[in-house]
């Protein structure tokens, strides 16, 4: 009688969990093509006829393929100089990013460093209050960086959220022991930092890279702040000004409309769909080879002491 309780229960539980884990795929195969159609449609619709896209009859398959919205998209002469700003903007102000993260990570994750906790909810409190817009504004504008490159990398240069992470990182995964090693061998403390902490902490360093290089690659609300000279706006923001002229070609319509004008409001509708994929291609390209040491950095970097 026992055994037979003991199967009817087991059977039990091995149903249920059938039952969760149908329950499960199904949940999660709607949650993909809730994810998945929109930027399936993007695409579909970037390499279609303008006039199938206008009247809807796009929606699983491209139809009357063409990439003649990617070919104006491109003869748009401030997009070649916004990829240009966008990747020094996102190259160096990751680079800097990085470094002002390590620099700010490191003491605070030394239990040696005395005022560690103080500095720690200093930087805290940035995180919740903020100066504004305008003070923050002032600040740059005094400090000479308004209308310059360097204001869209100086003023984001750390990110207090990412430091947090990083120095979890420092105090869960580095041993304490390869410290005392290191200094019996006779290396300071910038030594033991950049020969043996930095390059056991390659997981994390992936991590706020991508964290970083994404933000910059993005930013596009800086530069209508601080920027003035089109030489030097982003390609988020050459690409935002593009849709917006696209927006009033369109908006330009009428029943005695030319075939050209007619043509070109269509293709604008499509040049949207494309200067979406411009944008995020290279991102997409780049995430797979970090991938690995994203999911690894963010599940070690998440650790709580």
């Amino acid at each position: 009688m026992q055994k037979l309780r003991e199967k009817l229960y087991r059977y039990r539980m091995k149903y249920s969990d059938r039952m969760f884990d149908a329950f499960n795929i199904i949940f999660m195969c709607i949650l993909a093509l809730v994810f998945i159609w929109p930027l399936w449609f993007v695409v579909i619709a970037a390499v279609s006829d303008p006039i199938q896209v206008n009247i809807g009859n796009v929606l699983l398959w491209p139809k009357g393929f063409t990439i003649d919205s990617f070919i104006e998209t491109l003869k748009y002469s401030l997009i070649w100089s916004g990829y240009g700003n966008t990747i020094f903007y996102t190259v160096v102000g990751t680079c800097l990013n990085i470094v002002m993260t390590v620099c700010a990570a490191y003491p605070l994750s030394r239990s040696d460093f005395m005022a560690r906790k103080f500095v720690f909810y200093l930087l805290l409190i940035t995180m919740y209050f903020g100066g504004g817009l305008i003070p923050t504004y002032m600040v740059v504008r005094n400090l000479g960086l308004v209308n310059t490159r360097w204001a869209m990398i100086i003023p984001g240069a750390c990110s207090v959220y990412n430091v947090i992470i990083t120095r979890t990182y420092f105090r869960t995964s580095i041993p304490e022991s390869l410290f005392e090693a290191a200094t019996l061998d006779g290396a300071n403390s910038f030594q033991y930092l950049t020969k043996i902490v930095l390059p056991l902490s390659k997981p994390i360093l992936a991590v706020i890279a991508l964290y970083y290089a994404v933000g910059h690659w993005n930013d596009y609300y800086t530069a209508l702040i601080y920027l003035r000279d089109n030489d030097l706006l982003p390609l988020q923001s050459v690409l935002r000004d593009l849709l917006l002229s696209n927006k009033i070609l369109g908006e330009q319509g009428g029943f005695n409309m030319s075939e050209e004008v007619e043509r070109r409001r269509l293709l604008a509708l499509t040049m949207r769909y494309s200067t979406i994929i411009i944008s995020t291609l290279p991102v997409l390209v780049i995430y797979p080879f970090v991938q690995k040491y994203f999911v690894k950095g963010v599940m070690i970097g998440s650790v709580k002491e």
